[in-house]
């Protein structure tokens, strides 16, 4: 008898790769995976993983080349892999840094070692809009304010280019020094995205967990650089968790930071502003004037002297911004995320305008060495009211969700969950606000959503930090860049569709270590026999990429 293939992978011919959970040797070509492929499903046995010609530049750029990959695939691989995958690595491996952005006595230029590719890359009519005369067999002249625009664009061609022209220093910033240490991992993150302040560092995304420490990389890159910085974030309480950080682990003073936002409007040389007013619209000009005019908050920042800006949670750039970085390529950028995935598919414009994948460590990696909390991850189906049931199966397919997603019976199992945990602190997080506002006035707990006042939201999250409040109902305005160290119990009543972004942010909010090392809890509540169950399997796919495993549980009245 023969004896049965060995490994848990399956290469097919269009790239996809196959991955057998069950099988001997799967968490360790999950991990090797992760370098350079995406995860598109995660089903219970068998997750589906492609290759795409953005993974494989962004693992170019961190240093993984094209024999890397294909011994990597071959060492995991149950049958032989055709050679016809192997041929479309190594070509499109090879293409990253076969052009490259050069300064030459202080010109901007495509450059290209090879007359004929760049002749080629030149007759694409987009590419060739953004050029300028050649200047040589191996270069055309760039206009400065076209650096952005052109990568975005020999992107989408299938010629990525490395930038390499370099950046201004911006306005020195002065007496700043680190007081923080760093982890081990988060001096690997900064390494790897400053590199020695050569032309190729200072533009990149850092992709840490929640809770790993995201902001302390970015305030340790601002020393770095020595220069003048904006820092954009996702709202106002972000920005003061921001300046509070700044003031606690630099030297910098309350002087010296600013808030932009619609409360304050304080230029410092470190400010932050939000994404909202960065990219604040004036509704009376002319929708086809020029981006600056629309948006003239970009044209404020535009032309102060920074030498850094730091975007976090990069993968939720809204277009404007997009628009606006395109034009200050000039201008050293550090992108934050926990995961760059983009439900647009936008993760292009990321790699060509902030700068590629510099650093990406995995969630379960830092679990184990004890940096984040260890979860448990459970689905909970519940069932719905018969006539909650009714009326889902007589609505329309576009209403059905919402239908699903703020059924009644759910309110029960979030109070009977609450009472499991009634020790620990407790986020219970949705979409729909008459839901969440049903449920806060059931338990008895405050709520807070987008329509809640500054003033409120800050003296919520401080109670809560502070252990006074033990159970707060939020929306998705907690979804980002808040800081509640001691949370280790999430329920999530509603959500975003199918948002692999969204699920791995809402984790987030409970993985800061525990100070009794504790474990924390994330809870899922999806309507049985809905559309939410296969929403839930498509918001679980990065975080089963990350190693977490979702037990599904059947809820019982009792």
């Amino acid at each position: 008898m023969s004896s049965q293939p060995t490994g848990s992978l399956i290469v097919q011919s269009d790239m996809t790769v196959l991955l057998e959970t069950a099988s001997p040797g799967a968490d360790v070509a999950r991990e090797a995976l992760a370098r350079f492929a995406e995860l598109e499903k995660a089903p219970e046995h068998v997750h589906t993983y492609r290759i795409t010609p953005l993974s494989l530049w962004n693992a170019a750029v961190a240093g993984v080349d094209a024999d890397d990959v294909t011994s990597l695939l071959a060492s995991h691989t149950k049958y032989p892999v055709a050679d016809v995958v192997y041929q479309e690595i190594e070509d499109l491996m090879s293409r990253y840094g076969r052009l490259w952005l050069i300064r030459d006595s202080g010109d901007l230029v495509l450059a290209c070692d090879d007359p004929d590719l760049l002749t080629e890359v030149a007759n694409d009519k987009a590419v060739a809009s953004l050029l300028g005369r050649r200047l040589s067999d191996n270069g055309f002249h760039v206009r400065d304010g076209d650096r952005g625009v052109l990568k975005q664009v020999l992107l989408s061609v299938g010629w990525p280019v490395a930038d390499e022209a370099g950046y201004e220093e911006g306005a020195a910033l002065e007496r700043c020094q680190f007081l923080a240490e760093l982890r081990p991992y988060q001096v690997d993150a900064l390494e790897a995205w400053w590199r020695e302040g050569t032309t190729l560092g200072g533009s990149g995304v850092v992709a840490l967990p929640c809770g790993a420490g995201k902001t302390v990389v970015a305030l340790a890159a601002l020393v770095q650089a020595g220069t003048q910085t904006l820092v954009v974030c996702t709202t106002v309480s972000a920005i003061r968790q921001w300046i509070r950080e700044t003031v606690e682990k630099t030297s910098l003073t309350e002087d010296d930071v600013g808030e932009w936002s619609g409360l304050r409007k304080q230029i410092r040389p470190v400010t932050f502003v939000t994404y909202h007013s960065l990219t604040w619209a004036d509704r009376d000009v002319d929708p086809d004037a020029d981006i600056e005019v629309r948006h003239p908050n970009l044209a404020i920042f535009g032309a102060q002297d920074w030498g850094l800006i730091v975007y976090d949670e990069v993968h939720l750039l809204p277009a404007p911004v997009f628009r606006a970085t395109a034009r200050i390529q000039a201008v050293r950028r550090l992108g934050l995320t926990a995961t760059l995935v983009r439900e647009d598919h936008r993760e292009g414009d990321i790699f060509s305008l902030i700068g590629p994948k510099r650093y990406d460590a995995p969630w379960n990696e830092l679990e184990g060495q004890g940096w984040i909390a260890p979860a448990t991850c459970t689905e909970i189906r519940v069932p719905m009211s018969p006539e909650c049931r009714s009326e889902y199966s007589a609505a329309e397919p576009k209403q059905r969700h919402r239908i699903a997603a703020t059924s009644s019976s759910k309110v029960e199992v979030a109070e009977q969950l609450v009472a499991r945990h009634p020790d620990e602190q407790i986020l219970i997080i949705g979409q729909f606000v008459e839901q969440l506002a049903e449920i806060a006035e059931h338990l008895d707990v405050p709520l807070l959503t987008g329509r809640t006042a500054q003033t409120k939201r800050d003296r919520l999250f401080g109670e809560l930090r502070s252990g006074e409040l033990k159970v707060l109902v939020v929306s998705k305005v907690a979804n980002f860049s808040i800081d509640l160290p001691d949370v280790s119990v999430a329920i999530q009543v509603s959500g975003q569709y199918g948002s692999r972004q969204e699920e791995a942010q809402r984790l987030g909010r409970i993985l800061r270590p525990k100070v009794d090392g504790g474990q924390a809890h994330f809870y899922t509540l999806v309507s049985a026999g809905s559309d939410e169950t296969g929403f839930a399997r498509k918001r679980q796919r990065f975080l089963a990429e990350q190693g977490y495993a979702y037990s599904i549980v059947e809820w019982e009245n009792s």
